[in-house]
């Protein structure tokens, strides 16, 4: 075996094994049983094939050569091959670069940045608006219409809304001022997010924002979930009933958004803000509404408590707070033990059913000799049964300017 190993080392093991005439098998058999000194260094067997230390500076000299700073490892081993030298193949040359950290790419490739998230909190009205600009079909092919709203995101609520035949910067200066002015926002007390439109993140506005103290915030790019309140508020509008597939005229359309913010801020009763409607809960009417509900439930409840299976009902609530990305809070590292065993043979276990009723009285258990292979005639159980069980909203619709002919 030792021959094998000495002549292995130069040929290889398996041109050793073939000419000695030894399986290989029993030469990784007895490395495996060979006790293996832990204090002594032991030095891998080096490939016949590999290069000798010498041998791989001398491809890294040529590598790093000043003639050779701009070529690839391919064309260093075409022209080395012209010059009537061999050192190496093409993929050792590669690998003489990883091992000297000298292998990258050389162009200057743009790469996107870490954009951060936005993180917004609304606790009342007027504190976080979102609004964006989405398209109207009109009349003819490639004709839109350009839908500009602002929403606040704790109460749902329109603030102000505008319709033009083009997006315009100006147009949206002029919306978000009158806007601003109408609710009459103080300096530093609002923060307006939206995607990155042409228009959102204009010069113009981030001007008109900053010289009215409002803090902007933009959706992180390719990312479409960053303005869900705007976008959850168009799909309401084209999803109605009576949303045409295209509109005949801006008169048409104009007409048509004005119906359909008065409905959204005035009427419609929104799921997010418990179920109330977007003016009730913008001007300060929720907390009166919900007690009214509530006095109405308690007094159905009195009335028939046991239709109410959960107990006392509650009218739903306003949130608190409202989020544009919330805060991912680490959850509690929880320690994994063993399942408590469920034994009755426990002191401590409880040796009833956890089913109320049952078994029943009338359920017989089975004899041991029902229960042979030779005996076709089983007891059986009768089928357990269940038993039976016997005002008016202050405030108006946020409209605010649009384009006139």
């Amino acid at each position: 075996m030792e021959t094998v190993e000495k002549l292995g080392e130069e040929i290889g093991l398996r041109r050793a094994c073939d000419a000695i005439g030894v399986p290989r098998a029993s030469i990784y058999r007895q490395r495996r049983a060979t006790p293996v000194d832990s204090g002594a260094k032991t030095n891998p067997r080096r490939s016949p094939r590999s290069m000798t230390p010498g041998e791989r500076n001398m491809v890294k000299e040529e590598l790093f050569a000043e003639r050779h700073i701009n070529a690839s490892p391919r064309e260093i081993y075409a022209k080395l091959l012209d010059e009537g030298k061999y050192l190496c193949s093409v993929r050792t040359m590669y690998r003489v670069l990883h091992e000297n950290q000298a292998c990258r790419e050389r162009r200057d490739q743009l790469r996107h940045p870490n954009y951060e998230k936005p993180e917004l909190l609304a606790t009342g009205p007027n504190q976080v608006w979102s609004w964006d600009i989405t398209k109207l079909r009109g009349p003819e092919k490639w004709t839109y219409y350009y839908l500009y709203s602002i929403l606040d995101i704790y109460s749902r609520y329109t603030v102000g809304w505008m319709l033009a035949r083009r997006e315009s910067t100006d147009l949206a200066k002029r919306l978000i001022a009158e806007t601003i002015d109408k609710q009459e926002v103080f300096e530093d007390q609002l923060t307006l997010h939206s995607d990155r439109g042409p228009s959102m993140a204009s010069h113009g506005v981030a001007q008109l924002l900053a010289s009215l103290g409002v803090t902007k915030s933009h959706s992180r790019p390719h990312v479409s979930n960053d303005n869900p309140y705007s976008e959850s508020q168009f799909k309401t509008m084209k999803y109605r009933p009576d949303f045409p597939k295209r509109f005949d005229s801006y008169e048409q359309s104009h007409a048509f958004c004005r119906d359909f913010f008065h409905w959204y801020n005035e009427e419609h009763y929104h799921v997010g803000i418990g179920l109330m409607t977007p003016a009730t809960v913008h001007y300060g009417e929720a907390g009166r509404t919900r007690d009214v509900r509530q006095q109405v439930l308690l007094s159905a409840y009195e009335l028939h408590p046991e239709r109410f299976v959960h107990g006392k009902p509650a009218a739903p609530q306003v949130p608190a707070k409202v989020y544009i990305n919330a805060p991912r809070t680490p959850e509690p590292a929880q320690e994994k033990g063993l399942p408590e065993p469920q034994c009755p043979q426990k002191p401590s276990a409880s040796l009833t059913h956890p089913r109320s009723g049952y078994p029943s009285a009338s359920c017989v258990p089975a004899a041991l000799a029902s229960v042979s292979p030779d005996n076709q005639h089983l007891t059986a159980c009768p089928p357990f049964e269940h038993p039976s069980h016997p005002s008016e909203n202050p405030g108006g619709v946020g409209a605010g300017p649009h384009e006139s002919e």
